[in-house]
């Protein structure tokens, strides 16, 4: 009888302290379509994109626009730019970094009052993005 009962806890605990991880052994690239994966650090959503930096500015504001999202200011900076912009109860940060002359690093905090990041939102500005510039003519003729 308390074998049985050591063998239900035993069970128990490994299925509670195993939850998540039924994709453990599954390749990374198996969970997402080519080319749509990014990364998320505390909240942050970031990816590379093969594209310069002036194509992925104006591919950001052209995604902010269909999105309606308001851009609220457009400035340079030393190793690229930095947009910010805003939603109805978000703000919405945007760092576009020149890693090469054909290589752009984009990063977006989507801040929902001080203390909360949606990353949510900022996974999807990145996909619609992507997406952006996968439909401008420019970018995707210069790239083939």
């Amino acid at each position: 009888m308390m074998i049985r009962f050591g063998v239900v806890v035993v069970l128990i605990v490994a299925g509670l302290s195993l939850q998540g991880c039924a994709t453990a052994g599954i390749p990374r690239g198996a969970s997402a379509p080519a080319g749509q994966e990014m990364d998320y650090t505390l909240g942050v959503a970031h990816r590379t994109f093969n594209v310069s930096l002036d194509q992925m500015r104006r591919a950001t504001l052209v995604t902010f626009k269909r999105m309606n999202i308001a851009l609220k200011s457009d400035d340079a900076r030393a190793d690229g730019r930095g947009l910010v912009a805003a939603s109805s109860d978000r703000t919405i940060y945007v760092e576009l970094e020149q890693v090469t002359a054909r290589t752009t690093r984009m990063r977006i905090t989507a801040k929902q009052g001080w203390f909360w990041r949606d990353r949510t939102t900022a996974g999807e500005i990145i996909a619609r993005t992507e997406r952006t510039l996968a439909n401008m003519p420019a970018v995707t003729e210069r790239n083939k």
